[in-house]
């Protein structure tokens, strides 16, 4: 349900981005808009792990780590590369996974989490990282953000021409602009649509990493119980260094728990009640075989 969720999202970004483009400047508008973005998000999407990482002043950690061992048995069991693993020099309880594919992949977590949490929390948090390599979150998310900036791009073109009165030259496409409601949605309503389609399917994914990582371990309410902590903390203190351009890569947004009405449509992830209620839903699930 979920991928089909993803799908269904991915779709409708890409018809409000055609639908953008048609406004603005027809094939040749969109072209400029989609090369541009992807020469953004292409850059980002290569180099995440490195900048990310810095960011965080993540160390590697080899062998001799109960991280690593952790991690390692977590991929042999789930089929996937050994991802280099980090720790964060902080108490603040979180993790995070990054890397442009399984091959190339880190998974970081702070002091906080190995502080915290038990051994079977610890595993149901790393269960959820590892999920995000095996299902190339990080390419799906730079995907969505790709058509998301480019929509922003085109929103401020247009923009820009309504205030000095210009217009696109039709060249190449007959019609177009929709008069004076349709340029007022395309610069208001386009740009605000794709941002809440880029944090739906944020929230999607990480649905299917709660589900994955739960089966991965076989032990779905450890991870609900390392989510109920580790929230519980992003309450009272903001992970050092986090930023809300990496919230979203975090297995609790560092930035506190998501509200509930308008506020948790503009959320990177799920409210945590109901990522518990569903891994305990998962836990019955397993357990009733």
């Amino acid at each position: 349900m979920n991928n089909i969720k993803t799908v269904f999202f991915m779709t409708l970004m890409g018809v409000i981005f055609l639908a953008l483009g048609y406004v603005a400047g027809g094939r040749s508008g969109m072209t400029f808009a989609l090369v541009f973005a992807i020469g953004i998000n292409v850059f980002s999407y290569w180099f995440s792990d490195s900048m990310v990482l810095r960011m965080y002043n993540a160390r590697e950690v080899g062998s001799d780590s109960r991280l690593y061992h952790i991690v390692q048995d977590l991929a042999k069991r789930d089929g996937l590369p050994v991802p280099r693993v980090y720790v964060i020099a902080s108490d603040v309880p979180n993790a995070f996974a990054t890397g442009r594919s399984p091959s190339h992949a880190a998974v970081a977590a702070t002091e906080g989490i190995l502080t915290m949490l038990d051994d079977e929390e610890i595993r149901g948090v790393l269960a959820h990282e590892m999920s995000h390599i095996k299902h190339r979150d990080i390419l799906i998310s730079t995907i969505v953000a790709t058509f998301a900036t480019a929509v922003s791009y085109l929103a401020n073109i247009l923009q820009w021409a309504a205030i000095f009165g210009g217009g696109r030259d039709n060249d190449d496409d007959n019609g177009g602009g929709g008069g004076i409601i349709g340029l007022l949605a395309s610069i208001i309503i386009a740009p605000l649509a794709a941002t809440m389609v880029q944090l739906a399917v944020s929230r999607t994914r990480e649905y299917m990493a709660d589900d994955a990582g739960g089966r991965l371990t076989g032990d779905p309410l450890a991870l609900a119980s390392a989510l109920a902590k580790i929230d519980a903390y992003a309450h009272r203190r903001v992970l050092p260094g986090a930023t809300e351009s990496t919230a979203h890569m975090c297995i609790i947004n560092p930035f506190t728990g998501v509200g509930s009405g308008i506020a948790k449509l503009f959320s990177t992830h799920p409210s945590t009640q109901d990522r518990i209620a569903r891994l305990q839903k998962l836990d019955r699930e397993l357990h009733s075989r």
